[in-house]
């Protein structure tokens, strides 16, 4: 019983199984979940947790077991079905319309009408009403389009809950939000308890699952491994079930660059941006990297990072600026220039800028060496074979095979075709974008070493991530940005995250001081 109010769990999930091909994604799955509470979700990508959540919402159906809602067998053949239950998911990436407004969006396809017409006064007060109820303050005359990433997820959470909804799924909600928008969300999650809705909390970020979640259920090559009270673990003995290891065996998880000498930043870099300028984004941007090195850029969300990376890249044109590799200039200013000199970059966003999801792990990996493989525009197979068995040894990619569809592997082995694709090229320069992003403990520790071993090979590197803890670990220099410009460099022993965050806050002071003089 949850909270001393229910007797029967809202949903329960007996005993599933789903089976794709010859792989078994879920084997004899249990969940239950009440009324009043959060219950977390976690595990290694490829543990299962998409696929119980596809089974619950109608996206798959289960090969063996049963849902139960408030106790009666159900069956949802479609999403709709699970919507029309109560069943309501918000995903990692917002699905909603960005060129309408916000009170559009929320009521988007059950739009309120007065005498066969869209009422736009009752449904802009009653969207204002909602986002009120949850702390949100924003105009719902706006277009969604033009709020922030965290204000939009925001959106779509009251979106699920304004239809009454029993039961909430949480996607990786907080995966592209500020530490405040994550406070913000994490509030609603309370609040959405205090209502009684039950709420599944989908999360690798281990601090949030123990701030905002009553119970945790953890899985394992679509196994059910342990599920018990937040309070009744810690987060080793979590992480020891994710990875099927002991505690004991468990580190700090420091990432140390063992076998790596000392960078030398007096012979020619590798790798020279001097003075990247775009009106609005980048102001007057530099950066050394030398080989064997991994300059991290810190900063919080909107300081320039990425654009930094694709000003590099040639994929974000430039007022002024140069780019240099190996002491020369670039012939020309695009990513083919870059990638046939030796650069070659990672994106942010792996589903809209990364894989090809309908084509097979072979055909990704192999895209960039296409060139390579090709003789007389007729591509060797035997070749292409050996690259992709190659990295799929090497990376450890979980597949049935070279033939799988890429949309059909987990996030962290979509992250690891990525890095194949790029490696198969044997870059001198890899410039990475939040390589860890949405993947698990397992496959990060993974991506971290992988990157510090390619760096002990004499790699240059320059890592992007929202982590702080992964900049101080991973790098051996760190530019501090902010709205797009540089606030200074730190090396060695002076990286630490306070003196990131004490770089970032004397910015702001200093920008407050001004606007108040």
């Amino acid at each position: 019983m949850a909270n001393g109010v229910s007797a029967t769990p809202t949903l329960s999930v007996r005993q599933a199984t789903k089976q794709f091909g010859g792989s078994l994604a879920l084997c004899d799955v249990d969940l239950d979940l009440w009324p009043g509470e959060a219950h977390a979700l976690v595990g290694e990508n490829g543990a299962g947790k998409s696929t119980l959540i596809k089974l619950i919402t109608g996206v798959h159906q289960p090969d063996g077991g049963e849902v139960l809602h408030h106790g009666e067998v159900v069956h949802f053949p479609t999403p709709r079905d699970a919507q029309l239950h109560g069943i309501q998911t918000i995903y990692q990436e917002v699905h909603l319309a960005p060129q309408l407004s916000i009170a559009r969006n929320v009521f988007l396809g059950r739009e309120p009408t007065r005498f066969g017409s869209l009422d736009l006064k009752r449904m802009n007060r009653e969207a204002a009403a909602l986002l009120g109820r949850y702390g949100i303050v924003a105009d719902v005359r706006r277009p969604l389009g033009g709020l922030s990433l965290g204000v939009q997820q925001m959106i779509a959470v009251v979106r699920a809950v304004s239809t009454d909804a029993s039961v909430v799924i949480m996607d990786e909600p907080t995966s592209s939000l500020e530490p405040r928008e994550v406070d913000k969300l994490l509030e609603v999650v309370g609040l959405l308890k205090q209502q009684g809705v039950a709420v599944v909390y989908v999360s690798h970020k281990l601090e949030e699952v123990f701030r905002a979640c009553d119970k945790i259920t953890v899985l394992r090559d679509g196994r059910l491994v342990w599920t018990g009270a937040v309070t009744d673990t810690t987060r080793r003995q979590l992480i020891s079930r994710m990875l099927g290891r002991d505690p004991g065996e468990l580190g700090n998880g420091k990432i140390t660059h063992l076998g790596r000498a000392p960078v030398e930043r007096g012979e020619v870099p590798v790798l020279a941006a001097q003075h990247l300028t775009r009106r609005f984004v980048l102001d007057d941007i530099s950066l050394l990297l030398h080989p064997g090195e991994v300059v991290g850029l810190a900063g919080l969300l909107g300081s320039g990072r990425s654009e930094t990376a694709k000003a590099i890249f040639g994929a974000l044109a430039l007022d002024s600026g140069t780019v240099e590799f190996c002491g020369k200039r670039f012939p020309r200013s695009t990513p083919a220039s870059r990638l046939h000199s030796g650069v070659a970059m990672l994106p942010e966003d792996r589903k809209v800028e990364g894989i090809i999801p309908e084509l097979s792990i072979r055909d990704n990996i192999g895209l960039a060496a296409l060139p390579m493989l090709s003789r007389r525009g007729f591509v060797s197979r035997r070749k292409q074979a050996e690259i992709v068995d190659t990295f799929i040894t090497r990376l450890h990619i979980k597949a049935t095979g070279p033939e799988q569809k890429v949309a059909e592997l987990s996030g962290g082995n979509q992250q690891k075709v990525l890095l194949a694709r790029m490696l198969c090229l044997s870059p001198k320069v890899l410039l990475l974008d939040e390589p860890t992003r949405g993947i698990d403990v397992g496959a990060k520790a993974e991506v971290q070493a992988l990157i510090a071993d390619l760096a002990a090979k004499g790699l240059g590197v320059v890592l992007i991530s929202s982590e702080l803890e992964e900049i101080v670990e991973g790098s051996d220099t760190v530019l501090v940005l902010r709205d797009g410009t540089a606030l200074g460099t730190l090396f060695g022993d002076e990286i630490d995250e306070s003196a990131i965050m004490t770089m970032i806050a004397g910015a702001a002071e200093h920008d407050t001081a001004e606007l108040i003089a």
